[in-house]
């Protein structure tokens, strides 16, 4: 189950739609879909838990914590609404396919993807530009 929960004044118009989206792709990597918690927050909310959790003292848009089990994917991913807002402007998208983007980025690590090389990037990127292409 997806759920979506906010720590700012933002919320996404359209949840049930980005939810059946998103359990596509889990289906489509070939992952069980759990307990999936999204937590919209502002960026001194996710720098806290960034400092705090894993001692990074740097802003973020994606912070996600991986409970999964095997294949089937649970786990917490807390998004910054402010971070996001910042990047879209930045690359030149709409807000929401960049909140897409990440979205389904927090969702492809819980599948095994990885972006810590330009190699695993190049694959992520990738990953996320197909399913963003699936997105009604």
């Amino acid at each position: 189950m997806i759920s979506f929960n906010y720590e700012t004044d933002f919320s996404l118009e359209n949840e049930a739609q980005f939810s059946a989206w998103i359990s596509k792709a889990i289906q489509e990597e070939s992952c069980k879909e759990g307990e999936i918690n999204y937590i919209f927050c502002t960026d001194d909310y996710l720098y806290k838990i960034n400092v705090n959790f894993l001692d990074h003292d740097t802003l973020t848009d994606i912070i996600s914590f991986d409970y999964s089990v095997g294949k089937e994917l649970h786990g917490d991913i807390y998004i910054s609404v402010d971070r996001v807002k910042e990047n879209a402007d930045d690359f030149k998208v709409s807000f929401e396919d960049e909140i897409s983007r990440v979205m389904i980025h927090g969702v492809l690590h819980y599948c095994g993807y990885k972006d810590k090389t330009d190699k695993d990037q190049e694959v992520m990127t990738a990953k996320e530009d197909y399913y963003l292409s699936k997105r009604s």
